[in-house]
C-alpha cells in the first residue's frame, strides 16, 4: 500500500495545498512533501491527525476495495420528466447527477415549448443543439441558436430557454452546480 499516495490524493481531493494541510495539522510543509513521498513516515498520533483533517477514517484509509464509479450509463439508465403543460421533456443521461458537480440531460422543447425559468445563480451552463432553433433569455437579452450551434453562459441572472421554431427542437444540455 502506497500510504504517502494516499495522502496526497485526500489532500487534492480537499482541494488543500500541503502548506494548508501543514497549517490545518502543525506539520511543516516539507514534512508533508516526505509523507507524500514516502520518505518518512509519521507517527499514530499525527496520521491519525492527518485523517481526521483529511475527512477520512483508518478503516477507509486503508480499506483496498475501491468504490467502484460508473463510467459508462446505458440508455435504460435514463429517466425522464415530462411538462405538458410548458411541453418540454427534461432526460437525465446519468442517474443522480443532480447530486454531482455537472448536471447533463437532453431536453426537448415542442412547438412553443419553454423550459422553466430559472433564478440567478453561480452555474455555468453549457448546451448543444441538436435539432430546431432555441431562444435563451439571460436578463433581458436574447440570444438565438440553432441546429449545430453551442451555447454557453453564466447564469448570473434569471434565464430561461424557449422553442424558438415551427417543430421540436432538442438540446444536450449541461448545467454545473451552484455554489450560492
Amino acid at each position: 500500500m502506497d500510504i504517502g499516495q494516499k495522502i496526497k490524493n485526500l489532500r487534492v481531493q480537499k482541494g488543500l495545498t500541503q502548506e494548508e494541510l501543514g497549517e490545518r495539522t502543525d506539520l511543516t510543509k516539507g514534512y508533508i512533501s516526505q509523507l507524500e513521498r514516502d520518505l518518512s513516515s509519521p507517527s499514530m498520533e499525527t496520521f491519525f491527525t492527518l485523517l481526521e483533517v483529511l475527512g477520512s477514517t483508518p478503516q477507509a484509509f486503508f480499506n483496498e476495495e475501491q468504490r467502484e464509479q460508473t463510467v459508462v450509463y446505458k440508455e435504460e439508465d435514463r429517466t425522464s420528466f415530462v411538462d405538458e403543460e410548458k411541453k418540454y421533456q427534461i432526460e437525465w443521461l446519468v442517474p443522480e447527477s443532480n447530486e454531482n458537480d455537472m448536471e447533463p440531460i437532453f431536453l426537448t422543447l415542442e412547438e412553443q415549448g419553454e423550459y422553466k425559468e430559472f433564478d440567478p445563480s453561480l452555474s455555468d451552463t453549457f448546451a448543444y443543439v441538436m435539432e430546431g432553433e432555441v431562444c435563451i433569455e439571460i436578463g433581458l437579452r436574447r440570444y438565438y441558436a440553432r441546429a449545430g450551434e453551442t451555447i454557453y453562459y453564466q447564469a448570473t441572472e434569471k434565464h430561461q430557454i424557449k422553442n424558438n421554431y415551427q417543430g421540436t427542437s432538442r438540446l444536450l444540455l449541461v448545467a454545473t452546480e451552484s455554489y450560492l
